[in-house]
């Protein structure tokens, strides 16, 4: 985009692009330092406690002293680069379910039945996943391994 293009009015232009004119104008400000401050607590408190709203999040905050409501907390819980769980549960649709065969069995020794598990833990940047394979009747883990993908 050039304003002064010789044979393009900048009207022009936007409209060639489809861009809004105002988008021209427009300069990108940063968060506040408070804002800053507020989402590095709002993440460091995520990660204890998960299962936070931002109703429960603001009241953790003003418990600790600062000042921030509920409308704000919830803003900035959007911009807190707070990571989805992965959809490791997720049935696909054309897979078969099986049935639990295991439902009348009793356990009564070790090395009977065994399980595996994979379950994920939330770093700064994605997640470790954690496979682990267990024996029911001792409860003790087998084997483990960590993984820093899902594949």
């Amino acid at each position: 985009m050039k304003r002064d293009h010789p044979d393009l009015s900048v009207r022009r232009q936007c409209s060639l692009l489809s861009l809004a004119r105002s988008s021209l104008y427009y300069y990108l400000r940063g968060e506040s330092a408070e804002n800053l401050a507020f989402m590095e607590i709002i993440d460091r408190q995520f990660l204890d406690t998960p299962w936070y709203g931002s109703r429960q999040m603001a009241r953790h905050m003003r418990r600790e002293g600062h000042r921030c409501r509920r409308h704000r907390v919830r803003r900035l819980m959007r911009l807190v680069p707070i990571y989805q769980e992965p959809k490791t549960s997720k049935k696909h649709p054309k897979h078969k379910i099986y049935p639990y065969l295991l439902k009348d069995l009793p356990i009564t020794r070790p090395n009977q039945v065994w399980c595996a598990d994979i379950s994920y833990i939330p770093m700064r940047r994605g997640f470790l996943y954690l496979a682990a394979i267990m024996d029911w009747h001792s409860r003790k883990i087998l084997s483990w391994r960590l993984s820093n993908s899902s594949a």
